[in-house]
C-alpha cells in the first residue's frame, strides 16, 4: 500500500487488512467452526512513528507481531532496530574472519563500521526493512501480509533499494572476484559466504516485488486537485518500476469532497487495463478521520488479489523490425505513463537501460538479444514508451 504522502495510506490499509482477516474467518455451517490456523492476515507498519497500535487498541511492540482480532495481527517494525540487529550480525560474521582484515582490506573498514552510525548509508535501511518484511511474508504464519508504507520517504526508492545494493555491491567486489578469492584464500569463504548472503537475498527480494502471482500494489490517492495532479507521476514510477498494479484506491477521507474526476483519471492513464488488470476503487467519505478499530472497520476497503499478469517495464515486448546482420533494427517497448515525456532520460549502464521518469531513475534489464546492440532512439505514442535498438559491432556476433 503506497502513494502520496497525506492520503489516508495507513487507514486504508487498515481497512484493507481486515477486510481480508473477515474474509479469513472461518464460517459456522451447521456444524464446529473449522479450524483455520493459518488463516491469518498481517498487517506491516515501517512507520517508527506510527499511531497504528494507539488506533487499534494494541500495545506498541517493535519486531514482535501482536493480536489485534482473532484473523489479524499488527508487526511494527522500527527501522533503526531492523538494522543494528541485522548489522551486528553480519560484522559478527565478517569479524569471525579475522585473518580476512589482512587479506582484503575493505573487511576490517566494513567491520568496524558501528551499527549506529549507518543511519545514513544510502539504501541499508531500505533493504533490511524489505528482508524483514519477505522474512514475515515467507514464515507461512499468515496466508495475507499488508505492507503500510506510508512511513517511508519515499516508497519507489524503498521499492528498488535491493536493485541499488546488488550493483554496489557488485562493483565493490564483483561476484566472480569474490568467489574465485574465496576458493583460493580460505580465510575469505566466511566473509564471502555474508556477501554473497546478502547479494541473494536482494535478488530474491527483486523477484519477490515484481512476482504478480504472489504480490499485488496497492496505490492509495486522494480526492480534489492533490489526487489529479499527484497520480500521473505515481503510476509512471509503478509502471517503470515493473510493479504488480493492482487496484488505484481514491481515498475521500473526512467529508464530502467528490471523487469523481480522479477516477476518471485513473480509468484515462490506465486505458484498456481499467477494471479489468487495475481495479479503480473509491473509499466512500466519513464525517470524521477514523482513529479507532470499529470505524476503520466501517471503510469497508477490499484489496484485489495477485492476478499473475506483469506490467510496465516488467512486461517488455520485444521486436524485430527489420534488417539483418549489423543493419537489423529492433524495438523494446512496454506500456508507460508519462506526464512530462520531455523530461524522459534514456542511459545505458552494462545490460540495463537507466530510464528517469518523474525524477526517478530505473534499471530495467534488457533482453539478452539487446544486450548486444546500441540504443539509437526513443519515441512515446500517447500509451507506449518504445526505444530502438541496432547491433554493436563489437559485440554482435560475425558469420
Amino acid at each position: 500500500m503506497l502513494g502520496p504522502g497525506g492520503s489516508g495510506i495507513s487507514a486504508v490499509a487498515v481497512g484493507g487488512a481486515l477486510g481480508l482477516a473477515d474474509a479469513h474467518r472461518p464460517q459456522r455451517r451447521g456444524g464446529p467452526l473449522a479450524a483455520v490456523d493459518a488463516a491469518r492476515t498481517l498487517l506491516v507498519t515501517v512507520d517508527p512513528r506510527s499511531t497504528l497500535p494507539q488506533r487499534l487498541g494494541v500495545f506498541r511492540v517493535a519486531g514482535e507481531p501482536v493480536a489485534v482480532t482473532g484473523e489479524l495481527d499488527l508487526l511494527h517494525l522500527d527501522p533503526l532496530q531492523v538494522l543494528e540487529q541485522a548489522w551486528t550480525d553480519f560484522t559478527a560474521a565478517l569479524d569471525a574472519a579475522g585473518v580476512g582484515r589482512k587479506l582484503l582490506p575493505v573487511v576490517g573498514t566494513i567491520a568496524g563500521v558501528d551499527a549506529g552510525e549507518l543511519t545514513g548509508l544510502p539504501g541499508a535501511q531500505e533493504f533490511l526493512l524489505l528482508r524483514a518484511v519477505r522474512d514475515a511474508a515467507t514464515s507461512g504464519r499468515w496466508q495475507s501480509v499488508v505492507v503500510d508504507l506510508s512511513g517511508v520517504g519515499d516508497p519507489y526508492a524503498l521499492l528498488r533499494s535491493p536493485t541499488v545494493l546488488a550493483a554496489a555491491i557488485d562493483r565493490l567486489w564483483p561476484r566472480n572476484v569474490r568467489l574465485a578469492q574465496a576458493s583460493e584464500k580460505p580465510a575469505l569463504a566466511q566473509v564471502a559466504a555474508a556477501v554473497e548472503s546478502i547479494d541473494r537475498d536482494c535478488r530474491d527480494l527483486r523477484e519477490l516485488l515484481a512476482d504478480p502471482t504472489g504480490a499485488a500494489v496497492h496505490l492509495v490517492v486522494p480526492a480534489g486537485g492533490r489526487g489529479q495532479s499527484t497520480l500521473p507521476d505515481h503510476l509512471a514510477l509503478a509502471e517503470v518500476m515493473g510493479l504488480p498494479l493492482r487496484s488505484i484506491l481514491v481515498n475521500a477521507g473526512p467529508g464530502a469532497l467528490d471523487t469523481d474526476a480522479v477516477a476518471a483519471q485513473a480509468r484515462t492513464l490506465l486505458g484498456g487495463d481499467a477494471d479489468r488488470a487495475v481495479r479503480v476503487g473509491v473509499v466512500a467519505a466519513h464525517d470524521v478521520e477514523p482513529g479507532k478499530l470499529p470505524q476503520l472497520r466501517r471503510l469497508d476497503v477490499r484489496l484485489s488479489a495477485p492476478d499473475g499478469h506483469a506490467r510496465g517495464a516488467a512486461a517488455p515486448v520485444v521486436e524485430h523490425v527489420g534488417g539483418g546482420g549489423l543493419e537489423a533494427r529492433y524495438r523494446l517497448r512496454w506500456r508507460q505513463t508519462l506526464p512530462r515525456p520531455e523530461d524522459l532520460v534514456l542511459g545505458r549502464s552494462g545490460d540495463d537501460l537507466l530510464v528517469t521518469v518523474s525524477g526517478f531513475r530505473q534499471p530495467v534489464p534488457l533482453p539478452s538479444v539487446l544486450r548486444r546492440c546500441q540504443v539509437t532512439g526513443a519515441d512515446f505514442d500517447g500509451d507506449e514508451l518504445m526505444v530502438h535498438f541496432q547491433p554493436d559491432p563489437a559485440l554482435w556476433p560475425q558469420r
